[in-house]
């Protein structure tokens, strides 16, 4: 693994490191140099999904890279349209020819598609595809505590991530104690929330100049500091980089509460409510 990115282990075992790198809208040639770039620059951890439509230009980019496959981190995950048992095993062999790859480190459920009602056995086709050797770890995205419990009920098999919207307009706090006690770690999509509207923030800047770091460094270090794997997209070298520059410098008590009193109600992004939202 890189060493400049500290790692976690899951509840599995497997280890993950605490801030990857998100793919989506990385597409084609443009879009593996993208990604290969931020391999170069340090990341570790690349999160794609079968609905981003660049599984293949992530295989492309781990290929174009010089750093060895098992020292990667490569994430896809199901769509909402194949939970289905004999559907979401064959998407899963589909991700993978896509890119190219002989496993994922860790795939996810994209979203549990409640009105659907086929996650149980979305899960229980991702628990055969890990006993088969085509995933090393198993997770879900966007599920409330409620879809977990059952999930373990009915199969045993506790997630060992739950990826969720997290940001700090949307600091899922009870989301996030949840996920502490029983033991699964959360991972952060759009971790930098709306970025225009947070790069304007007043009270971020004045946190920020405080370190002499960006915003978007305040916000991934606060990430680090929940406990939470962040995900952060970008196609620029130089921000990727700066995107992982984190670990020099820690906000106190007094700056994490602040950064967590942002938090809103309507915090979500595109008002995407696991209760109801219905995946393709």
């Amino acid at each position: 693994m890189s060493k400049s990115i500290p790692v976690i282990t899951l509840n599995d075992g497997v280890t993950l490191p605490v801030i990857g790198l998100g793919t989506y809208k990385l597409k084609g040639n443009k879009g593996a140099s993208s990604i290969q770039s931020a391999i170069d620059v340090g990341y570790r951890l690349l999160d794609s999904a079968y609905n981003y439509e660049n599984e293949g230009t992530v295989g492309e980019a781990v290929r174009r890279s010089s750093v060895p496959r098992e020292e990667l981190r490569i994430t896809s995950k199901l769509p909402g349209r194949y939970q289905a048992y004999d559907e979401a095993v064959t998407t899963i062999h589909e991700s993978l020819y896509r890119a190219k790859l002989e496993y994922y480190d860790l795939y996810l459920i994209h979203w549990p598609n409640p009105k659907q009602d086929k996650y149980v056995e979305a899960w229980q086709a991702l628990i055969d595809a890990k006993k088969w050797g085509l995933i090393r770890s198993i997770g879900v995205c966007n599920f409330l505590p409620e879809h977990i419990e059952r999930l373990e009920k009915e199969t045993g098999v506790k997630p060992s991530v739950n990826q969720i919207e997290l940001n700090p307009f949307f600091n899922q706090e009870q989301q996030r104690n949840w996920h502490d006690e029983n033991n699964i770690k959360t991972e952060s999509w759009s971790p930098l929330a709306r970025a225009n509207e947070v790069f304007q923030n007043e009270i971020l800047q004045t946190i920020a100049n405080h370190h002499n770091k960006s915003i978007s460094q305040v916000i991934l270090r606060w990430h680090f500091q929940l406990g939470a794997i962040s995900i952060p997209k970008s196609s620029s070298p130089a921000r990727q980089l700066e995107n992982i520059s984190i670990f020099d410098f820690s906000l106190d008590d007094t700056e994490m509460g602040i950064i967590s009193g942002l938090t809103r109600q309507d915090g979500r992004i595109k008002n995407q409510n696991p209760a109801t939202y219905e995946e393709f």
